[in-house]
């Protein structure tokens, strides 16, 4: 019996945060006689393992011979923004059961996408659950060590610049590691109205009017939801001078806020014609704003609470299995 084809010039396309498509060359000979493919999908990391066979260990995706390019998608192996090989098999099923198969093809990397807008809207839906009512609230407030606020006046004109975010949060979010910016706080202390006197990220706080930062000549977009194996729910928020670049940026990934009708931070005029601000009440919001920020906008001052390390969100991992700020991607 003549040997099944090969798969030739595997081609990845179409490629989502759960999903693609592949497509292959083979020889006509043969071809009528292939019933399924076999697609051995492995993280990047294991590609050096050690070929399974197939009589001995089932495959990790068998599929139907059907018209090529063929879509790959909800499979639970495949994560966001993850590195992967594929390779593929040909395959002829025969009477009792068992299968004919041909040779692998050569391995073919590739990465999947971040989260979509659909993606991330789901996760806005799930943390408006939980966002509470609504505090009022004046100042956005950033906290570091003493030499970070130095050399702001020193190296950089009085400015704190944008940097990349980092890959804290949900591991498929488009802003980790891309979107430049600032990060603020805005959370109050239910009692007392004012910012919390302690905090993660060093002793020495700057703090400006909300309007300085926030208002109608911005946009507003959702960026994240998660937790870090606690009981405490983050939400990641991003602030844009419209037009700036940051906007661009967040145009083209984010889902936009309304700023004065969302469940997060609204900005909004009282009958005077003044900007008054809320923020949600059970979640710490994380602002990042995308343009720099001149220190004579506001105050820099030592804080007289506790530098708490354990709350920081520096590179957090989100806790894959909480129900309330993860969505079934793919599925």
């Amino acid at each position: 019996m003549e040997e099944l084809p090969v798969p030739q010039n595997i081609k990845i396309s179409n490629i989502t945060c759960d999903s693609f498509k592949i497509c292959w060359d083979m020889d006509s000979r043969s071809k009528e006689r292939i019933t399924h493919y076999f697609i051995d999908l492995n993280k990047k990391e294991n590609k050096n393992a050690n070929k399974f066979k197939h009589k001995d260990v089932p495959t990790k995706l068998v599929a139907k011979a059907v018209p090529l390019p063929m879509t790959v998608r909800g499979h639970w192996f495949l994560s966001p923004r993850t590195e992967y090989t594929v390779a593929v098999q040909t395959a002829s099923k025969q009477g009792d059961g068992d299968y004919a198969v041909s040779e692998w093809s050569e391995i073919i990397e590739f990465c999947t996408a971040d989260y979509s807008t659909v993606h991330l809207t789901q996760l806005l839906e799930k943390a408006e659950v939980i966002a509470g009512r609504m505090l009022r609230f004046s100042v956005f407030y950033r906290n570091q060590h003493k030499e970070y606020f130095d050399h702001a006046r020193e190296a950089q004109n009085n400015k704190m610049l944008p940097s990349v975010k980092d890959n804290s949060g949900s591991h498929g979010s488009p802003i980790s590691g891309k979107l430049e910016g600032i990060f603020f706080s805005c959370n109050t202390e239910f009692n007392t109205g004012k910012p919390p006197q302690d905090s993660p990220y060093g002793r020495y706080r700057f703090q400006l009017p909300a309007e300085e930062l926030f208002s109608p000549k911005t946009n507003l977009y959702f960026g994240d939801f998660y937790c870090m194996y606690t009981a405490y729910h983050y939400v990641i928020l991003v602030i844009a001078p419209k037009g700036s670049p940051g906007d661009e940026f967040c145009k083209q990934r984010l889902p936009a806020l309304d700023i004065g009708n969302n469940r997060f931070l609204t900005c909004s005029e009282d009958e005077d014609g003044r900007l008054v601000f809320h923020h949600a009440q059970d979640l710490i919001l994380e602002v990042i704003y995308t343009d720099p920020v001149d220190l004579s906008l506001g105050t820099v001052a030592e804080i007289s609470g506790h530098q708490l390390m354990s709350l920081s969100t520096v590179n957090a991992k989100k806790d894959p299995s909480c129900k309330t700020c993860n969505i079934s991607v793919g599925r």
